[in-house]
């Protein structure tokens, strides 16, 4: 997990897609004709694109636990935007099943629904918390 996380921020460092490690050959189980995802056999330049370069990070732990985050490169200089305020805050949600993940979801739209004036970041705290 952690180690995920330093290395696509080394990556996005260095201007370096790193190559796929410890996979010999894709996995039957995805559909690779179908999209643009390939596995990268060799480390490859990450051209920019005039958007900030993103990447997410998964890690399965032997436990059951499961961690997932995007990570997104910062600006080179913070501009007005960025001393406001956030422009998204993460709200974060558990469950046992995917029943109940949806079940907390609609709990979460719907106070959201009936308390418009709730702040968006008070709602990010409450739920990290």
């Amino acid at each position: 997990g952690v180690a995920g996380v330093i290395k696509m921020v080394e990556a996005m460092r260095h201007g370096t897609l790193p190559r796929t490690l410890h996979v010999d050959e894709p996995s039957p189980e995805v559909d690779w004709a179908s999209g643009a995802v390939e596995l990268l056999t060799d480390a490859r330049e990450w051209v920019r694109s005039g958007r900030p370069r993103r990447a997410g990070v998964s890690s399965f732990g032997v436990s059951g636990t499961n961690a997932h985050v995007v990570l997104e490169e910062a600006s080179e200089e913070p501009g007005p935007a960025a001393a406001a305020g956030l422009p998204a805050v993460p709200w974060l949600l558990s469950a046992r099943s995917e029943t109940a993940l949806r079940a907390q979801i609609e709990r979460l739209r719907a106070f959201v629904t009936e308390h418009p004036e709730a702040r968006p970041a008070d709602i990010g705290l409450s739920l990290t918390t």
